[in-house]
């Protein structure tokens, strides 16, 4: 797959959208990616999960950032035949009350998988639960880096990301 080939998918799919937008972390911006329009589109998803799975390595085990991060997570476990996690942004108040939910053994390599980055706000804090709950954390697979300071942020906390798109690539195909 081309950067060109998912560029053309999301378009297909009008993830990639232009007017005024609030973005999660309150800014505005004048351009929104829809990952509810992507992740819930076969032809993009299965172009998103063969090319994360290109990435990994057969013993790696994925971690999907809830909400959007699980779709592409679940996919990609398919194609990679690898397993994976969900880490919770907090705590469910029934149940387990786990914020990881699936099995992870102490130590374990995860790569965790991310729909759209800003901030990488939503991403680090994933991180930081899954190495709380024991495990390890140095990658990061992104469809769509916004690149406003999102990977540095990813970086600081010493996660190595890696984006299948910038907002540069996709906009200067407009």
């Amino acid at each position: 797959m081309t950067n060109q080939d998912l560029i053309d998918a999301l378009r297909a799919a009008d993830a990639v959208q232009f007017g005024e937008f609030e973005l999660s972390h309150g800014g505005t911006s004048e351009y929104y990616v829809d990952k509810y329009l992507f992740e819930t589109d076969p032809g993009c998803l299965e172009l998103i999960a063969e090319a994360f799975a290109e990435r990994l390595a057969t013993d790696d085990k994925l971690g999907g950032v809830a909400l959007g991060g699980v779709p592409l997570a679940a996919a990609t476990s398919v194609a990679a035949g690898v397993p994976y996690v969900i880490a919770r942004k907090q705590r469910k108040e029934y149940g387990t009350g786990n914020l990881i939910e699936g099995q992870l053994e102490e130590g374990e390599e995860v790569v965790v998988v991310e729909d759209i980055v800003t901030t990488g706000t939503s991403l680090v804090e994933a991180v930081e639960a899954l190495r709380e709950a024991g495990a390890t954390v140095e990658r990061a697979l992104v469809v769509v880096d916004r690149e406003e300071g999102g990977r540095e942020n990813v970086e600081d906390a010493g996660v190595e990301m890696e984006s299948l798109v910038t907002a540069s690539e996709l906009l200067e195909s407009q």
